[in-house]
């Protein structure tokens, strides 16, 4: 691909992620949990600690603004009304994909946006699992690239992303697999900040969790179903370029993956856990510590605010805190990890899916972090 087609696409992402056309069928999950409600709690709710660290980093509150744009010119926009919010309101953040501006270093500004707009908030680079190894003639990205990326952001961390069913339908996809795993050791060997593994929307098991963690990678990300769906985006792309078959790829496979839910209670106990697909409010937040996460990934609902403004982000963050706070407090707790220890009813589709694959509907380590 030339460096024009990549911006491009990335244009596309913008646009497409934002509309209500490319959002999952199947649900995150989090409507099959009821936190017990405490008709006797024993705190203020203006006391109720909603902070928590990752990976050596303290938030305010448990939030990652999920990694979405990057090497598009309205990026600069997107990353430092983003990066705004992640400074004044103590949140973590990541960038989209910076293969763009690893391959045209004239792109770095659309993230370095981010860094700009946040001096002091914790920011995580991000490149696809797909450049570890060598594609189509391509050589692999190797320790130095990776360095520049997180040079790039000035980041605390790197994510490394899993979008294979996206690389399968996009028609500029890129599915060749083969030694991927000992390529993520070699890079978590030799990086001097810590590793996280993410996916994009089909979810991580845990057997996956577990192999990732012998691989040296420090948290997951489960970025399961239930949210936006690449799947969709990229079939419309296709649609777009005439590609029947592709198209054809995204609507089949368009139901396809774990529900973030059940990745949460699958990976629990395993690494720290930040919880992307599907999270919509406080509340759903709040049922995702209670299975085990550390903190919640936003994606959709905060890329819709940038799109429109810093007040529109600032208005969203507040709702999202005075949800998440009012959960910790109806049940009983005094600080958002209570969550992981409060009583909980299970049913439906979640269930089913924790029963069959054998995850606990509590934290297994107690709720203490990995």
């Amino acid at each position: 691909m030339t460096d024009s087609e990549i911006s491009r696409r990335k244009g596309d992402h913008i646009r497409l992620a934002a509309s209500d056309a490319h959002q999952s069928s199947v649900s995150a999950g989090w409507d099959d949990i009821t936190l017990v409600h405490d008709a006797l709690p024993d705190v203020a709710a203006a006391e109720i600690e909603l902070g928590v660290e990752l990976l050596g980093h303290d938030l305010r509150l448990p939030v990652v603004i999920a990694g979405m744009t990057g090497g598009h010119p309205d990026a600069v926009r997107i990353n430092g009304v983003l990066g705004r919010l992640a400074q004044s309101a103590g949140l973590a953040m990541g960038v989209g994909s910076q293969r763009a501006a690893l391959l045209d270093p004239a792109l770095a500004d659309t993230y370095a946006a981010a860094r700009d707009a946040a001096p002091d908030a914790m920011l995580i680079a991000n490149v696809g699992v797909a450049q570890l190894v060598e594609q189509d003639g391509q050589p692999a990205f190797d320790a130095s690239t990776l360095r520049r990326a997180v040079s790039m952001i000035d980041a605390n961390a790197l994510v490394v992303h899993l979008n294979y069913l996206e690389e399968s339908v996009q028609p500029e996809g890129q599915t060749r697999a083969g030694g991927v795993l000992a390529a993520l050791r070699t890079v978590t060997a030799a990086l001097e900040v810590p590793v996280i593994l993410k996916e994009t929307g089909t979810g991580i098991s845990r057997a996956v969790a577990m192999r990732a963690r012998d691989a040296g990678v420090a948290a997951i990300d489960v970025g399961g179903l239930g949210g936006t769906s690449f799947a969709s985006i990229e079939a419309a792309r296709a649609t777009a370029a005439g590609d029947e078959i592709r198209a054809r790829l995204g609507t089949t496979f368009g139901r396809w993956g774990i529900p973030t839910a059940a990745c949460v209670a699958g990976s629990a106990g395993v690494l720290p856990v930040i919880a992307t697909g599907g999270v919509r409010t406080g509340l759903d937040a709040a049922k995702a510590v209670a299975l085990g996460a550390t903190v919640a990934g936003i994606g959709r609902p905060l890329l819709q605010a940038a799109l429109e403004g810093e007040a529109s982000t600032n208005r969203w963050i507040a709702v999202f805190e005075r949800e998440l706070r009012t959960a910790v407090f109806l049940t009983g707790g005094r600080h958002v990890a209570d969550l992981r220890s409060a009583p909980r009813v299970v049913t439906g589709d979640l269930l089913e899916w924790l029963r069959q694959l054998g995850y606990p509907t509590m934290p297994p380590d107690g709720g203490r972090d990995a």
